[in-house]
């Protein structure tokens, strides 16, 4: 039976920016007999402007619902003389168009004193709410307003959302969508397919359930935590872990969505595969309207459709296609040039100069001008490297510097450097290692304060005949079981250590096996303090032992520099880039694994030994000094600097535990910690009590007046004219040193590791050069001292 033909109108509905039509309500009557409660909603229904229809049994009015829909459904529960009103509302919410409908249960008038009954029974059965009879007409129409106003159009924008649903499925970008605590709510197909996951798998889940990349900067996660938990958006370059265990790169927007009571309820993120990234193979969008250029275009994945291209997009192949049809130069150069402007190259300084360039499209000019000058600063290659004055330089730093931090390309032709005798670098009159008889009791007896920092490697060198690496190599690799963890015998570990020691040159005053004993222990010391310690794994441990032991094997006394200048066999080989340093660490290699009797690495597995090798070789080639200030830079940013914001926010005992935790969790800062570690070694003479300090002093010196020396004659360019043994100032040359080199980059390891007695000595050291130059001495000591 269909209600009164009253002419009814659409409602306009808002739901966040779509704006909605809402079709006049539609109201179902399920009332066996005709009488006033039901002629009441009848009524009620006329002034409204519904559309409303009587069913009298269970089956008409589920036939009438499956027909037409209704908004509002309401049942007699009065009486169950002629049909059970709970039956007939399970029935109606068995079926899927229910889900939006508000079903209304007529109860009878309660009498005086009559207590009310529970409402659960109805709710249980599927009803939304309860009217106690009232046949007023006004009343029924309050009743039915109301429904309308709150569940019915409530459930009308609900119904909306399969809209967006539907777009959200055929969406070519990865969609994810997560509650306020990161549980996963909604995943899209294109998410499904592009991490490898069936949406069953992932829906309920937490984000930190699932496999992590390892590919990510250590703080990348936190950055995105404090943008998104303040509400902002965040969108950047990620790296995901696909359930095959592969990583891919992608470029990701995160929104936090508000919700109720004003707070962050969902986040929303979109997913794309990174261009950069060769692994996604993508085929990119060539040409489009200036829609394109503004927007900039998005790669998309080779498994998404590409079949309905807008129709002003150029097929990849047609521009570089050379047929009489092909699109004109000036064509093909737009659709070149329009590529180039979209791709999304997202290396770190490129990030940092698109946004200043960004900014400087509002700026001031005042401020425009001085980003640019940010800008051509950005764009040079030495972003680490200070630079020096050009006026009133301090000519020791401006010769240490160019001495040690350039590969000295200043070639004279013509000129070839061929190594004398005692420098030969053929490897045909290596020393067979010997058998070494227990430890004599004097050397044992200096060995027992190795530990110490203040230990004496000069005296060790005296008692040992210029051989200290083998003894104090075997008693620092028993103490951090080097032997158990390589799985080799005490015998093989001493040859090694032999054959590494004859290949030092004991004809260098600095570059010698002395250095390289007084390295190891330097390392061994840091690796004993208990954050550097608490950061590294017994691998890192054991690469970071041999890599002090080997760094410097076979010197030749002359730096990078000279080698280059001189046109020398090694330079040539190593294309005049880390030439030393790639030399120690081949060679070491190569004396390592030609002979058995001195293979440390025979019985290790290929995995082991392929992770060894790659961070004893990083370590060594942290000790070249043409990058010194990118490492340093690099352990301050990526350690120092939110150790310390982590310091200042926690106060908890246990925070110090938990800082070393989390760099264990991040193998790119274990390497940044191993290479500061190395570096601080190599260079820790200013940093010993003063006597030994003095003593390393005058040995690096002398190595560097011998080659000064030999450069004039050889008529090669002299890279550090300061170091001339008749005008040198050693004092300058050491506050040089220390100032520009070896300051800073204690500092930054101090307040990593924890280095009191260090520092003390330093300024004590530092302290003794500046008296003496302050004296105008240019000697280790002064003449006073000498003669005591």
């Amino acid at each position: 039976m269909n209600g009164p033909g009253r002419k009814v109108s659409t409602t306009e509905v808002q739901i966040g920016p779509m704006r909605l039509t809402q079709d006049p309500i539609q109201v179902l009557l399920i009332f066996a007999k005709e009488d006033n409660q039901s002629d009441g909603f009848w009524w009620a229904c006329d002034r409204a402007g519904y559309r409303c229809n009587i069913a009298r049994t269970p089956e008409s009015a589920l036939e009438c619902f499956l027909d037409k829909h209704q908004e509002i459904i309401v049942i007699d529960h009065r009486n169950s003389r002629y049909f059970d009103a709970e039956d007939i509302c399970r029935s109606i919410r068995a079926t899927k168009p229910s889900e939006h409908t508000v079903i209304l249960a007529v109860v009878p008038r309660i009498s005086a004193g009559q207590e009310e009954t529970s409402v659960l029974p109805l709710l249980n059965a599927g009803f939304d709410r309860q009217f106690m009879e009232n046949s007023s007409i006004t009343a029924c129409y309050n009743e039915l307003v109301q429904i309308e106003h709150g569940e019915v159009r409530s459930q009308f924008k609900l119904r909306a959302c399969n809209a967006v649903f539907t777009a959200l499925d055929h969406c070519q970008e990865a969609i994810e969508i997560t509650s306020e605590d990161h549980v996963i709510q909604y995943v899209n197909p294109a998410f499904e397919q592009m991490m490898g996951y069936h949406k069953g798998e992932l829906i309920g889940k937490e984000l930190t359930e699932l496999p992590k990349s390892d590919k990510n900067c250590a703080d990348l996660l936190d950055t995105i935590n404090t943008f998104i938990k303040k509400g902002k958006e965040w969108q950047g370059v990620y790296y995901a872990r696909r359930k095959s265990g592969d990583s891919i790169q992608q470029h990701v927007k995160i929104t936090p969505v508000i919700g109720q009571g004003g707070k962050i309820r969902h986040f929303v993120s979109l997913k794309r595969l990174h261009c950069a990234n060769e692994n996604n193979k993508q085929l990119y969008k060539s040409h489009r309207d200036e829609k394109y250029t503004e927007d900039n275009s998005q790669s998309e994945s080779h498994s998404f459709k590409c079949k309905n291209r807008r129709k002003d997009s150029t097929d990849v192949k047609s521009i570089t296609s050379q047929s009489s049809d092909a699109p004109s130069l000036q064509t093909r150069r737009y659709s070149s040039m329009a590529r180039i402007h979209s791709m999304t190259i997202e290396a770190p300084i490129t990030k940092v100069i698109n946004i200043i360039n960004a900014a400087q499209e509002n700026s001031p000019i005042t401020v425009a001008e001085a980003l640019d000058r940010v800008l051509e600063i950005l764009r040079t290659t030495e972003l680490y490297s200070p630079q020096l004055g050009t006026k009133d330089e301090d000519p020791h730093t401006s010769d240490l510097v160019g001495g040690l931090m350039t590969d000295g390309l200043r070639r004279l032709s013509g000129n070839e450097y061929v190594f004398s005798k005692n420098m030969n670098l053929s490897h045909s009159h290596l020393s067979v290692p010997n058998t070494i008889n227990d430890v004599p009791p004097c050397i044992a007896q200096l060995l027992d304060n190795e530990e110490s920092w203040d230990f004496n490697i000069f005296e060790l060198e005296a008692v040992t005949n210029k051989r200290p690496l083998v003894y104090l190599g075997l008693k620092v690799f028993a103490r951090f079981g080097v032997s158990e963890f390589l799985n080799c015998s005490e015998a093989t570990l001493r040859a090694w250590l032999q054959v590494i020691e004859a290949n030092y040159h004991s004809s260098n005053s600095y570059h010698n096996s002395t250095h390289a004993a007084d390295v190891l222990h330097a390392t061994a010391f840091f690796l004993r303090k208990e954050r550097v310690k608490g950061s590294l794994d017994h691998l890192d441990e054991v690469a970071a032992l041999i890599a002090a032991t080997i760094h410097d094997v076979d010197h030749p006394g002359r730096t990078n520099s000279f080698l280059c200048n001189a046109g020398s066999e090694l330079a040539v080989l190593y294309n005049d880039t880390a030439v030393l340093e790639s030399h120690h660490t081949a060679l070491a290699f190569q004396l390592t694994t030609k002979d058995s009797k001195c293979n440390i690495f025979k019985n290790i597995d290929r995995n082991h030994y392929r992770t060894l090798r790659q961070a004893i070789i990083d370590m060594v080639l942290a000790t070249e000094m043409t990058k010194h200030f990118e490492h340093v830079n690099k352990f301050v940013n990526s350690i120092n600097k939110p150790m310390a914001s982590e310091e200042t926010s926690s106060h908890s005992e246990g925070s110090d535990c938990e800082c070393t935790a989390n760099i264990k969790n991040f193998p790119d800062n274990q390497t940044l910690i191993k290479r500061m570690m190395i570096k601080c070694a190599d260079v820790a003479n200013p940093c010993r009590p003063l006597e030994l300090c003095i003593e390393w002093a005058g040995r690096i010196s002398e190595e560097y007046f011998a080659q000064t020396d030999e450069e004039k004659r050889q008529g090669l360019p002299v890279v550090m004219p300061v170091f001339d043994r008749n005008t040198c100032s050693i004092p300058k040359s050491q506050i040089s040193f220390i100032d520009y080199f070896i300051t800073d980059m204690f500092d930054a390891w101090d307040a990593f590791a924890h280095l009191p007695v260090l520092m003390q000595h330093l300024a004590n050291n530092y302290k003794h050069w500046k008296t003496l130059d302050e004296l105008k001495c240019k000697s280790l000591r002064l003449p006073s001292e000498n003669n005591n």
